[in-house]
């Protein structure tokens, strides 16, 4: 039995929660004291040609981490490029980068490797959806189709990344359709996200959503299958903004491991080195 210590972090391009200084350098060394084993990164710059200290992060990261990277280049820009990123304390086999793109202003792509672990074979897809409903369904869709193809049924899987599904609507997809589980809702004594002091304008923000959203809504208490196929309503965490977070977008889902832990890194250093918080997991592999 092998336990995995996993971590799902968009990293917001190496720059502060604010966007206004570099961080890198900090972040690099917050993750090297958290020894992942695998680390599913969105919003990574495989290249900036304006800012060599920026420039090819998940090369700079695997390096530092000693860990095997592959990286899916999804927005192009002029100077710049950027995507996601999968490194990985264990042999990569594989991989392809699959663009699902649902317009020009908004690239997206699925990052889907296979990597041995223990003579096992686990597929891990690193997905960054997007900002609109639909779009998000139709990439859901394609990463369905994907999984499908290519992934055996009785093989461990993992997706993570940053689901921009801040009102938990495609979980219940994940779990009839895939047999795939979101790791706070099957973890034991998983930490109740707990009561928040809401500033005015974040809480009459949150009351319009609600409105908007019915009772799967934003500051709900969305729905979702667990393990038994029973409706539950463990919710996700919130990971966004990291100076405060609110918004449920980042995931970990996983199919064929035991969760042991699951914990949002909230607070200082985290806090200040990208807008989003990490997810960390400890999970078993039979």
């Amino acid at each position: 039995m092998s336990v995995l210590r996993v971590v799902s972090y968009n990293i917001h391009k190496g720059r502060s929660a604010t966007g206004a200084r570099e961080s890198l350098s900090q972040l690099r060394l917050g993750l090297y004291g958290l020894r992942p084993d695998l680390l599913f990164l969105q919003e990574v710059q495989g290249r900036n040609h304006r800012q060599s200290v920026l420039d090819a992060q998940h090369e700079s990261l695997g390096a530092a981490l000693g860990m095997d990277v592959c990286y899916g280049r999804n927005a192009v820009r002029t100077h710049t490029d950027h995507g996601n990123a999968l490194l990985s304390r264990f042999e990569v086999l594989s991989y392809e980068n699959e663009d699902v793109s649902d317009h020009r202003l908004e690239q997206r792509g699925l990052l889907h490797a296979v990597v041995s672990i223990n003579n096992t074979d686990v597929h891990c897809i690193v997905v960054h959806l997007g900002l609109f409903a639909g779009g998000r369904s139709r990439q859901v869709l394609a990463l369905v189709e994907r999984i499908r193809r290519l992934v055996p049924a009785d093989a461990p899987l993992l997706i993570a990344g940053d689901f921009n599904d801040w009102n938990n609507r495609l979980a219940p997809l994940f779990v009839k359709q895939l047999s795939l589980y979101e790791v706070f809702s099957v973890a034991p004594h998983a930490p109740h996200p707990g009561p928040l002091t809401i500033p005015a304008p974040l809480k009459a923000l949150g009351q319009s959503l609600r409105v908007l959203g019915g009772n799967g809504g934003f500051g709900g208490r969305p729905r979702e299958l667990g393990v038994d196929g029973m409706a539950r309503t463990t919710p996700p965490p919130r990971t966004f903004p990291a100076v405060f977070p609110w918004f449920r977008l980042d995931r970990i889902y996983q199919r064929g491991f035991a969760v042991r832990t699951a914990r949002v890194l909230h607070g200082k250093p985290w806090s200040q080195w990208s807008d989003h918080a990490p997810i960390f997991t400890e999970l078993e592999l039979p």
